[in-house]
């Protein structure tokens, strides 16, 4: 196959892609994690206790070092700041894994572009999947978290995964345009590190948005990681459906970014072997 061959970019080709390479994707995904751990002595298991120490680590310190509060009841617990905290964290945790590493995905397999038939497009969805993974776990221990410190669990965190689908969708395009787009500009892997530390500290993850004037809830709410901080917190820790009218915006904005990020992607691939 020709590398500089111009690829189709339509959004039916976008989901063709998913569907047809799922088991390379599913493979791909499993190589990834369990090479993570490959040679300590815990292997994915690891992927379990790290979330749980930070947990205890969140725990202790805003609840005995800060003693903080999130204000919700007078009635909080200690730990239910840190429970709070986590949610933001891991929502946050999804996003940056991925952004982070997207710049340099195509670099860490030039195999692939220049000695391969391989469909690279696949790549931001393998690195998706592998952030989803260690997010499901860190989301099994604050589960774990919440039966432990409130004593139960609400029907509604059966929405959770509809809830970050849009989050999904958004980092899903803007790892698409992130892989692309370092291909040429190498700068950008260093100026996202520091994108996605800001977007974490203007998001409610330290803090409910309800803390806020009117004004400054209105500019958080531009950040993406916002809604689905607030609405993740709702139906995990609340008990209470997220705003389904925000979620659809969200999910159609969603949807036209990751084509974006597609498009993008199909129409710069053919120069990526000259450049690598």
């Amino acid at each position: 196959m020709n590398p500089h061959l111009e690829h189709s970019s339509s959004p039916r080709q976008m989901a063709f892609s998913f569907w047809h390479n799922r088991g390379l994707i599913n493979q791909l995904v499993r190589r990834e994690v369990i090479g993570r751990y490959r040679g300590s002595m815990l292997g994915v298991a690891w992927s379990f206790f790290n979330p749980m120490l930070m947990l205890l680590v969140y725990t202790f310190v805003f609840s005995v070092v800060f003693k903080s509060r999130w204000g919700q009841s007078d009635n909080e617990s200690q730990a239910s700041f840190a429970v709070l905290l986590f949610v933001g964290m891991i929502v946050h945790g999804l996003f940056a894994e991925v952004a982070n590493r997207a710049p340099m995905l195509i670099f860490a397999n030039v195999n692939y572009v220049k000695r391969v038939v391989f469909p690279l497009e696949i790549l931001p969805l393998v690195a998706i999947g592998s952030a989803l993974f260690h997010a499901s776990v860190s989301l099994l221990v604050l589960l774990l978290a919440q039966v432990v410190f409130a004593h139960e669990l609400h029907w509604t965190i059966v929405l959770f995964p509809l809830v970050v689908m849009p989050l999904v969708l958004a980092t899903m395009g803007a790892a698409w345009f992130l892989a692309s787009i370092g291909v040429y500009v190498r700068d950008i892997g260093q100026t996202i590190g520091i994108v996605t530390t800001v977007m974490m500290f203007l998001a409610p993850v330290f803090y409910p948005l309800s803390s806020l004037s009117p004004r400054y809830q209105a500019l958080l709410q531009i950040n993406p990681l916002t809604f689905i901080i607030e609405s993740g917190r709702q139906v995990l820790l609340f008990g209470q459906s997220p705003n389904w009218y925000g979620w659809t915006l969200y999910l159609a904005i969603s949807m036209l970014v990751a084509w974006g990020g597609f498009w993008w992607f199909q129409k710069t691939r053919k120069g990526f072997a000259d450049v690598v």
